[in-house]
């Protein structure tokens, strides 16, 4: 039985990449492909440009056109998982994920499998010509045990304008979190720089004497109390890791269920059957149970993401329902009110 011919491909060069070398302007847009791979097709006459085989070396100019024949498979393809994913949106250049808890971004370490990642390659390759055409791009992350809206690229373009966007905090982000203690304010604005907690490679803080403070800005508005926590509406104006966390935890209410933080900005002493290191997305999972809540993770869900579309400039917002545990949560502290 006769091979399917190669997938052909047509790229135009985009401005940012004019003078690069033909390469390297397509590990771009195959990102699942290695340079060895890539510049092995190149030269067997896989690329042209107006029928005009390109030599490995030649580079581009902006607008050019470019045609590929994709004759061997990607060599670096992430192992595609099949999960079950709330999609809240899709497009040719994006998705966006009402993200479970428990599973982690990107293969990382050991872990390689479980992934965010790994289940969207899953779901990509069901919907190309090839297996491994698109990969996933993570332009931001959030922690293991939250949940809420993520947005992830399918293209180099799009993760590269988008990234721009995050880096430039022109991304507005709104999260929920239950905290311990009752907030009398209905609203407060925590404005405590954020950097690394001394003697910890990877827990933060907003101390004076953080390593690589920098400045961080969150806004925190009371939506329901109870009589011992309270549920928030916590928007980050700065993009620092664990900011959500630090923050409340610093002015006396952490969340329900942290792992990390205590109230004043003090550091959990680790259990004994966690090790002294561990990666920073991976991190210990909850043995415990928060006896009012019945969470076994702490109460963080993104719910509300909105930026500019990398491609048509469309202003979009994505609004993420809170996930079961976190009604149950809710529900079960609502019943114990009424009761009261």
């Amino acid at each position: 039985m006769p091979l399917p011919p190669p997938l052909k491909v047509e790229l135009t060069v985009e401005s940012y990449l004019k003078g690069t070398r033909v390469d390297g302007f397509l590990l771009k847009h195959f990102r699942n492909y290695s340079s060895w791979r890539i510049q092995r097709m190149i030269q067997a006459g896989c690329a042209k440009i107006d029928g005009r085989t390109i030599d490995l070396s030649e580079r581009l100019y902006r607008g050019q056109r470019v045609e590929f024949s994709l004759l061997e498979p990607p060599d670096k393809l992430l192992p595609p998982e099949d999960h079950e994913l709330e999609i809240l949106f899709e497009d040719p250049w994006l998705l966006v994920i009402n993200k479970p808890p428990g599973m982690i971004c990107h293969p990382t370490g050991d872990y390689q499998t479980g992934s965010l990642c790994n289940a969207i390659q899953g779901h990509l390759d069901r919907r190309t010509a090839v297996t491994g055409l698109l990969r996933p791009g993570i332009v931001h992350r959030i922690d293991r045990q939250t949940s809420g809206a993520i947005v992830v690229t399918k293209d180099h373009l799009s993760h590269r304008l988008v990234s721009i966007e995050f880096q430039r905090e022109r991304v507005s982000k709104a999260y929920y979190a239950l905290v311990q203690g009752v907030i009398s304010q209905d609203e407060i604005l925590i404005d405590l720089p954020i950097g690394q907690a001394r003697g910890d490679t990877i827990l933060m803080s907003a101390k004076a004497g953080a390593l690589d403070a920098r400045p961080s800005k969150t806004r925190v508005r009371v939506m329901q109390r109870f009589a011992e926590q309270t549920f928030v509406e916590a928007k980050p104006f700065t993009g620092r890791n664990h900011q959500i966390r630090v923050h409340l935890a610093e002015v006396g209410f952490p969340l329900v269920g942290d792992e990390y933080y205590e109230a004043g900005g003090k550091l959990k002493p680790p259990r004994p059957d966690i090790p002294l290191e561990w990666d920073t997305e991976i991190g210990p999972t909850p043995n415990t149970t928060d006896p009012a809540t019945g969470l076994t993770r702490h109460f963080l869900h993104a719910g509300r993401l909105a930026f500019s579309h990398p491609i048509t400039g469309e202003w979009m917002e994505f609004l993420a329902p809170l996930t079961a545990d976190l009604q149950a949560a809710l529900h079960r502290l609502n019943r114990m009110k009424v009761g009261n």
